[in-house]
């Protein structure tokens, strides 16, 4: 379970997060949807330990968030941080040499489907095709928790709807909580239990995304529009 109590973060004079409390518990896959610097790139590197809360906790299976939390959590970059001069399959044993639940076997079938020649240079990929790679490695570490930082930008969109469709059979729910974060709002929309809505840094909303089509019959794209603008109360 992830778990923030009264988590603020600030940057300098800038406040990124303000007293976040929630709870998030294995099984699903949850979408993190706001404007641009709402605070949602930030959350998930609370979670992955690569920044500090400025106040409050932040939590995962019971466990105070250090660096170390990554032996359980699995985090996609919006960056692209790989060695350019490593070859596909090079990256792939470079992970598996580093995280001891990295599993190259799933790792090999991934790459596969997003259809990444094992040869080829990183530094000579496109960036979708460099994106098809983050999300090869990401989703080959067998993990509690697999943080998603726009994991669509770049790629073709085109190609979106399968890839995303494709993510499911390599996400096990039974033991794992997916995190993403993405402005490709309706692509993911298919694939989310569960939505959190940030918005200057406060989580303003917090909805199932099953009910939220079947009882209000709203996409995910309008219920935040309605919810910005106020047309629509939030639920936390």
């Amino acid at each position: 379970m992830i778990k923030f109590e009264h988590v603020g973060k600030r940057y300098l004079k800038k406040v990124a997060l303000k007293d976040i409390n929630l709870e998030l518990k294995p099984g699903k896959i949850v979408g993190l949807i706001g404007e641009n610097g709402s605070g949602k790139s930030t959350t998930l590197k609370l979670i992955a330990g690569l920044i500090q809360p400025t106040s409050g906790v932040v939590t995962v299976n019971g466990r105070r968030v250090t660096r170390r939390i990554s032996e359980h959590v699995a985090y996609l970059s919006e960056l692209d941080e790989f060695y350019g001069f490593f070859t596909v399959g090079e990256m792939i044993a470079f992970f598996a040499s580093q995280y001891p639940d990295f599993n190259r076997e799933k790792a090999e079938e991934i790459r596969r489907f997003m259809k990444l020649a094992p040869d080829s240079k990183i530094k000579n990929l496109s960036k979708g095709n460099r994106g098809r790679l983050k999300i090869v490695l990401t989703l080959a570490r067998e993990v509690p928790v697999v943080l998603m930082d726009e994991p669509l930008s770049g790629l073709d969109p085109m190609v979106r709807d399968a890839i995303v469709k494709g993510l499911i059979s390599f996400i096990d729910l039974e033991r794992q909580i997916v995190l993403i974060t993405t402005h490709e709002i309706k692509e993911v929309e298919t694939i989310l239990d569960e939505v959190l809505l940030i918005k200057g840094g406060e989580i303003i909303g917090h909805k199932n995304v099953e009910e939220l089509r079947d009882r209000e019959n709203l996409g995910l794209v309008e219920w935040m529009t309605k919810v910005y603008a106020g047309d629509c109360p939030p639920t936390v």
